[in-house]
C-alpha cells in the first residue's frame, strides 16, 4: 500500500529496463522520439482508481448510466458501507476488516465516459455484465475449483497468483484494485513502458512492428506489440498462460487495449476480451484514468511476508489432524 512503501527510483530503472531489452542501447524519452501530436502524449503518471464496479449491480439493470443526483446518492452509500473503520460491527466482523480505512485507495466517485457516470467498467455487451462460459469455459472452470477445493496448499503453487505477488490488478488488462491503482507511462521511440505500482510489474511494449513470438513462448503478462491508429495506441497481446485465467480466460486470450488521451488531465484506457473457447462473445471495458503529481511508489509485496509458509504450516496441521476438506 503507498503509505507503507518507501519512494522508488523508477525512471531509472525503468531506463535500465528498456537499455538492456534494446540491447544495450539506451532509448532515452526525450521529445524529438515521442509522436509529434500533444494528443499522442500518454506519458506521465495515472490514477484509475473508481466507485464503479466492473460488472453492472443488478439495481442498475437497464441503467448504464446515472444521473447527477443519482450518483451522488450511489456513491455516498457505498463509501459509507465500505468504511472499515465503523464501529457498529462485532468484533469478529471488525478484526475480519483487516485494515483501517486509511489503507483503501477505493475512489469517491463513479468513472465517467463520455460526460456520463457509467454503472459498469464494462460497455459490451450493454447489460454490463461479463459473458456466459461457454462449454469449454465452464469445465476448465469447474476444474479450477475442484482443484482448489481438493490441494488448496499441497504446495505454493496451488495458491492463487495475487498471494505469490505475481499478479494482482498491474494488468494486463488493468482493473481498479482496493489500493494502489496507479500506473506509470513512459513513451520511447520504439517502446511503450507500462509500470504500475501494484506489486513490481513493468510491462515493456515494442512498437517497431515486429511480429509475436512464436506460439510455444507464454508469459504472466503475455506478449504485447503496439502500434498507433491515429491519437490512439493500440496494444494487442497474445501469449498468455493457462494459469492467468483472467476472469476465466484461457491460455488462448487475446487482449486488445486502447489508450487515448482525452484531454489534459484526461486519459481513457479500453480493452477488449477475446477468448471463444473460454466466453460466448468477446467483451469490452472502458476505465477513465486522470492525471496526478503523485509519484509511484515501491510495492514490496513479500518483503517480511511470512503468509505463505504459515498457510503451508496450517496446511500440514490440518491433514495431520485428519480435518476433512
Amino acid at each position: 500500500m503507498r503509505t507503507r512503501s518507501r519512494v522508488f527510483a523508477v525512471t531509472i530503472a525503468l531506463t535500465v529496463a528498456v537499455s538492456a531489452h534494446v540491447g544495450g542501447q539506451a532509448a532515452k524519452p526525450s521529445s524529438s522520439t515521442r509522436p509529434p501530436s500533444r494528443g499522442r502524449d500518454l506519458a506521465g503518471v495515472w490514477t484509475f482508481s473508481t466507485l464503479t464496479p466492473l460488472e453492472r449491480p443488478a439495481e442498475f439493470t437497464g441503467r448504464p448510466v446515472l444521473t447527477d443526483s443519482e450518483a451522488a446518492a450511489y456513491e455516498k452509500r457505498t463509501i459509507e458501507r465500505n468504511d472499515r473503520d465503523r464501529r457498529d460491527r462485532d468484533p469478529v466482523l471488525d478484526v475480519n476488516g483487516a485494515y483501517n480505512d486509511a489503507w483503501f485507495d477505493r475512489g469517491l466517485h463513479l468513472a465517467t465516459v463520455n460526460g456520463t457516470k457509467r454503472t459498469s467498467l464494462i460497455v459490451d455487451p450493454p447489460d454490463g455484465r461479463i459473458p456466459a462460459f461457454t462449454p469449454a469455459g465452464q469445465s476448465r472452470a469447474a476444474a479450477r475449483d475442484a482443484q482448489r477445493r481438493l490441494h488448496p496448499a499441497d504446495g505454493p503453487e496451488d495458491r492463487p497468483l495475487a498471494e505469490r505477488c505475481l499478479s494482482f490488478n498491474a494488468g494486463p488488462p488493468m482493473l481498479p484494485g482496493p489500493y494502489n491503482n496507479y500506473v506509470e507511462l513512459i513513451l520511447f521511440r520504439d517502446y511503450f513502458v507500462i509500470f504500475n505500482e501494484m506489486i513490481h510489474d513493468a510491462r515493456i511494449v515494442p512498437l517497431d512492428g515486429r511480429p509475436h513470438a512464436a506460439p510455444a513462448i507464454r508469459k504472466w503478462q503475455g506478449d504485447s506489440r503496439g502500434h498507433w491508429e491515429g491519437d490512439t495506441l493500440v496494444i494487442d497481446t497474445t501469449n498468455f498462460t493457462n494459469r492467468t485465467n483472467f476472469r476465466g480466460a484461457s491460455e488462448h486470450l487475446r487482449l486488445v487495449e486502447r489508450f487515448t488521451r482525452v484531454d489534459a488531465g484526461t486519459l481513457l484506457y479500453e480493452f477488449t476480451v477475446q477468448d471463444p473457447t473460454a466466453f460466448t462473445k468477446p467483451w469490452s471495458v472502458a476505465l477513465p484514468m486522470t492525471k496526478t503529481k503523485d509519484r509511484i511508489l515501491e510495492y514490496a509485496c513479500h518483503e517480511a511476508n511470512y503468509a505463505m509458509t504459515d498457510i503451508l504450516r496450517g496446511a500440514r496441521f490440518e491433514e495431520r489432524a485428519g480435518k476433512p476438506r
